[in-house]
């Protein structure tokens, strides 16, 4: 049976989706965004289209017609009894069309392989006869990983033993447990505005009511609005990004770290911090962990940012009561973390600060080139220079960004339009922009996107109407 979308959750993620050139074109467009950046996936039923027509504020002729071209592109199936249920052209599955003709790939913040990559995992092969008597299923992390992950807090100034931490399968499987066990349905969440997009999708799944924290490159986290948020609604747990927040790259500075941390004890709050960025300094400096400000923060870390993406290396660090009621739940979810990644990540953690270096090295050219790029092909955009981080997050002013990506494609350039960052399609004018790439690759986007802003032009900010019901 196809999940279906509801007309008021398809209204409020089109966002300001009314832009220059025939509505029905531009509703169809939008609608191919959402299903491109995983808003929407294969399988998903949309809505009436007399039931959007409603809640778009338009004709269901415009609905109608954005419908037929939706099928007409190969986006689209219509069963008569059945609705109109998305789908990939060629068949495909997934979230996300595999689409050919695509030179540049600008939608992941991710950065290249580790150069002493290589010889961990041949170390890691050499080791791993030494194993073999394990049975394999490891729920809570070798001994050996766990003691090198405490040290790296301790390292940092955060007293840490080896039994506060889990190991597992990246960061977002960490985000995944917790949720299950921190959540329970029908209370809130507390995110940053814009925040991570897969911690969006992890609360959505869980149908989890979220709150809005802003969060803006020119004044940093609304702390005003975050205390407020907590002391009215006294959500269960509150996810943030303290160091090189994706996507903005700001860092949450030592007051407000005392003051959200205390604000979180007095109403029973468990903030998670995603520390997934926290070892990405280009030129900050280092900041005390947001752990140290309260034992009840609950810190998710990883390896991928700074060694390798495909190293599926995460871990969780947490007071031991909760580390347990994770343990418990996790037998539902998988069964352990795979031991031989685990032998790679203990080899890793002993070269962490060559690897801090390395990678600073090259984000800082990446970061330079980028912003000098933007500033002589796109002036016109407000871009804020972080310290740290894997992207720049960027004020187009009144370009469309969900428009900007699919003339972008066209040329052969993916990225992910400002509103994937938000809640209910804000950001329609940001981008984000990684910066961990090849000065020729970042030199031939950035004309790719001078170009297609030019013939995208400029649109007026419009209220969406479901903003206002």
């Amino acid at each position: 049976m196809s999940s279906l979308v509801t007309a008021r959750r398809l209204a409020r993620d089109l966002g300001e989706w009314r832009t220059a050139g025939p509505a029905y074109r531009t509703l169809a467009d939008r609608v191919r965004v959402l299903l491109m950046d995983g808003r929407l996936s294969s399988g998903h039923r949309l809505p009436a289209e007399r039931e959007l027509s409603q809640a778009l504020g338009v004709s269901r002729t415009t609905v109608a017609a954005a419908y037929a071209k939706l099928r007409d592109d190969g986006y689209l199936l219509s069963v008569r009894g059945s609705g109109s249920t998305l789908a990939l052209p060629g068949g495909q599955r997934g979230s996300q069309p595999l689409e050919t003709g695509l030179a540049l790939d600008f939608t992941k913040a991710t950065a290249p392989a580790y150069p002493g990559l290589a010889a961990a995992y041949q170390q890691a092969a050499e080791q791993l006869p030494r194993y073999l008597g394990h049975d394999g299923f490891d729920m809570t992390g070798l001994p050996e990983l766990r003691e090198a992950i405490a040290a790296s807090y301790d390292a940092r100034g955060l007293r840490t033993s080896p039994d506060q931490i889990m190991v597992t399968i990246g960061a977002q499987h960490a985000l995944s447990l917790l949720t299950a066990t921190l959540y329970s349905p029908g209370e809130r969440i507390l995110v940053e505005q814009p925040t991570y997009p897969h911690a969006l999708d992890t609360f959505s799944a869980a149908g989890a009511r979220l709150l809005a924290l802003p969060v803006s490159a020119e004044s940093g986290w609304d702390m005003a609005a975050a205390q407020l948020q907590i002391r009215r609604s006294a959500p269960s747990m509150a996810f943030l990004m303290p160091d090189f927040h994706n996507p903005t790259g700001l860092s949450l500075d030592v007051e407000d770290r005392a003051r959200l941390t205390a604000a979180a004890q007095r109403e029973g709050t468990v903030l998670v911090a995603d520390e997934t960025t926290a070892w990405l300094d280009i030129d900050r400096g280092p900041l005390p962990p947001l752990a140290s400000f309260s034992g009840q923060v609950v810190t998710l870390g990883s390896l991928g940012k700074l060694a390798w993406g495909g190293l599926r290396i995460g871990w969780i660090r947490a007071p031991r009561e909760l580390l347990a009621r994770v343990l418990r739940n996790r037998p539902s979810m998988d069964l352990g973390t795979p031991l031989f990644e685990q032998l790679v990540a203990t080899i890793l953690m002993r070269d962490l600060p060559a690897m801090m270096a390395n990678r600073a090295l090259g984000l800082r050219r990446g970061r330079d080139t980028l912003v000098g790029l933007l500033a002589e092909h796109i002036p016109q955009w407000e871009v804020h220079v972080p310290d740290g981080g894997l992207s720049l997050w960027i004020n187009t002013g009144t370009v469309s960004t969900s428009a900007l990506a699919l003339a972008a494609r066209a040329e052969g350039l993916a990225i992910v339009p400002g509103p994937r960052f938000g809640l209910d399609g804000a950001f329609e004018r940001y981008l984000r922009l990684p910066f961990a790439y090849q000065s020729d690759q970042l030199a031939e986007g950035v004309q790719i996107l001078a170009d297609v802003a030019t013939r995208v032009g400029s649109s007026p900010l419009r209220m969406p109407l479901q903003a206002v019901i």
